[in-house]
């Protein structure tokens, strides 16, 4: 079969970058393009993908203050999250879904649908695409067997070949009655055995059974973890510190902000002394619990930070026989080689287990996430976070393609990377409990989609991956946005929130603090889309000369995440449609979005380094390679 590149089949390929045009090819002649993927058979030779790309020239010839005119065109891409949050749809927040703006989707809030018994509502209507796009798009899904490579990730089967491992971090939030195979096994019952061992830990600990080598509370956790072991459970951690909404209707449950009073969380995750300094500063040895983070307990700047902070602990709490027990009951771990963890000096007893399904930057809902987070803001709260994460796991497994939220997100990500040829992608919440966010979700989904081979080792015939930068509204409205407005084009992803965590009214003012943030949450995709023309400037009676510097040209795709509040539960929903859109964005583009070989050159060079460094240190000389 003959292949042409891109730009002799679209033309003169506007819209598209150089490396798009330059690495993407497509069946040439009569030849019967394949249906779908398969032996030999790479998504890019397919006719769903040639016809997305003949479809960017009719997309090229559209702007969207055109397309957002068309108001069918808005509603049907104006869509809820599975499942209202059941702890948290109250009347008074269904009044304040109902009072946004209507702005977010031209009318389309005041719809048939309720969007406001929904926890998540996803606007892509200010996306460059039409309803024939998202159609041509989910028939791309289709022919990359999208619906079966879900089927086969919730199956437990091998997805992840390059390790020959299952993807099952939907387990680790599944219900207990729930059956999820691992060659042959059900895994459930051995998630919910560390589940249910993490809230007997995590309650004594906080009510004062299980206290420190001096009988003191142990009321300051240091978690030492590094990449999915630090950057998940520190996103959580920011998102649960400002909670003020009860997730149980127990009066006696209380919402994160209260369970976590008198209590600190610090991370621990560079082996800069810097960063070590900052997490034990103000910490008192006799009341801090360590938890370590390391599934082999053999990650070096882990076990050389955990080897610093054991050392804290006990040049205060003692060295010599009472040693032991020192560090025993000030250090515990998430690990699975209970060999080491014991040579360290921590009790087996207090080693919580996670599995090989389970990938780093997947991991904030195991132990990894959830010791750290129940025994500052309590089990409950963890529980109502993974319950979340639940629901949208059962949505992503359950719902229709046209329907689920995360192959759509999924599929205009491709769009946008693939056909439109945009690298990059702003992650921009305007909400500042979410300020970790962005960096939570650049690991997840860099890590993850940031290859340059499919499943088999071959090179890819397309562009894959995104940039992923970001930072809370509106702080980055004065940092990056005259790039995002004025210089390249970079697809924006807004989220915001109708309930601030901590509402600010007072006398006199026109709008309320979070009223004023929320303007420009909705501001923003209009300013992207519409922009503003000279005629539009003239008419403002601009001067002539600015003209060309106050024009802004539009037609700028961004999409906008509406969340009713932040909570344990919706902020377990936010994680699982992110986690599923990267899980989907690699099933179209054939490669293992579950593996990470490209951190590993760099960590074994710094090995050798290691070996030269402690030459120069014990005999003054450099060591030289034979």
């Amino acid at each position: 079969m003959e292949f042409l590149r891109w730009d002799e089949v679209s033309g003169s390929g506007a819209g598209i970058s150089t490396e798009s045009r330059n690495n993407t090819f497509v069946p040439q002649g009569d030849t019967t393009r394949p249906k779908e993927v398969g032996p030999g058979v790479s998504i890019t030779q397919t006719q769903a993908w040639f016809d997305l790309i003949q479809h960017v020239e009719e997309i090229n010839n559209t702007h969207l203050r055109d397309l957002l005119q068309d108001e069918e065109r808005c509603a049907s891409m104006f869509l809820a999250a599975p499942t209202a949050n059941p702890y948290h749809v109250r009347q008074g927040d269904r009044e304040d879904m109902k009072r946004m703006p209507k702005a977010i989707s031209s009318g389309a809030l005041d719809s048939h649908e309720d969007y406001s018994q929904s926890s998540l509502i996803l606007d892509f209507s200010h996306q460059r695409v039409t309803q024939k796009t998202i159609e041509l798009l989910l028939e791309l899904a289709k022919a990359a067997k999208v619906p079966e490579k879900i089927a086969a990730m919730f199956r437990g089967e091998i997805i992840n070949k390059t390790e020959s491992r299952a993807v099952l971090h939907t387990a680790l939030r599944a219900p207990r009655e729930r059956v999820i195979l691992d060659q042959g096994k059900n895994v459930v019952p051995e998630v919910h055995a560390v589940l249910d061992k993490i809230k007997r830990f995590s309650e004594q600990v906080r009510n004062g059974e299980f206290v420190g080598a001096t009988g003191k509370a142990l009321t300051d956790v240091v978690a030492i973890g590094i990449g999915g072991s630090f950057l998940g459970p520190l996103f959580v951690h920011t998102a649960f510190r400002t909670a003020t909404d009860s997730v149980q209707e127990d009066a006696t449950q209380l919402p994160p902000q209260k369970a976590a009073a008198g209590r600190r969380l610090r991370f621990l995750s560079n082996v800069d002394p810097v960063d070590i300094a900052r997490a034990l500063e103000g910490l008192n040895q006799e009341t801090t619990l360590v938890v370590i983070v390391s599934k082999t307990f053999t990650t070096a700047e882990t076990m050389l930070n955990a080897r610093t902070v054991r050392q804290w602990i006990v040049s205060k709490l003692g060295e010599g026989p009472p040693w032991a027990r020192t560090v025993s009951r000030h250090m515990v771990a998430v690990s699975t080689n209970l060999k080491l963890v014991a040579e360290f000096g921590i009790d087996p007893v207090n080693t919580f287990a996670f599995w090989d399904w389970v990938g780093g930057r997947y991991s904030v809902t195991s132990a990894v996430g959830v010791l750290p987070l129940a025994l500052q803001y309590g089990f409950h709260n963890v529980q109502s976070f993974l319950e979340g994460a639940c629901s949208v796991d059962d949505h992503f497994h359950n719902e229709t393609l046209s329907q689920n939220l995360p192959v759509l997100l999924g599929m205009i990500s491709v769009w946008n990377v693939s056909f439109l040829g945009h690298a990059a992608r702003g992650i921009l919440p305007y909400c500042q409990a979410l300020a970790k966010l962005p960096s939570h979700i650049q690991q997840l989904s860099m890590e993850s989609n940031g290859k340059g081979v499919d499943m088999e080792g071959n090179p890819l015939l397309c562009e894959a991956g995104e940039i992923d930068f970001g930072e809370p509204g509106t702080n980055g409205q004065h940092s990056f946005y005259q790039l995002i407005h004025q210089g390249r084009q970079i697809p924006c992803e807004f989220i915001g929130v109708v309930k601030s965590q901590h509402s600010v009214f007072m006398k006199g003012e026109p709008v309320s603090n979070h009223d004023e943030l929320m303007c420009n949450f909705f501001a923003q995709p209009d300013a992207l889309a519409y922009g503003k023309t000279e005629a539009e400037l003239r008419e403002q009676g601009v001067p002539e000369e600015l003209i060309g510097h106050k024009t802004f040209s539009g037609n700028r795709p961004s999409l906008s995440i509406l969340m009713q509040a932040v909570d344990p539960y919706s902020v377990g929903q936010l994680l699982a449609l992110y986690e599923h859109r990267v899980a989907v964005q690699g099933f179209i583009w054939g490669i293992n979005s579950f593996d990470q070989w490209g951190v590993e050159l760099g960590k074994s060079l710094a090995g050798d380094m290691r070996k030269k460094m402690t030459s120069v240190r014990a005999n003054g000389t450099w060591e030289r390679d034979e």
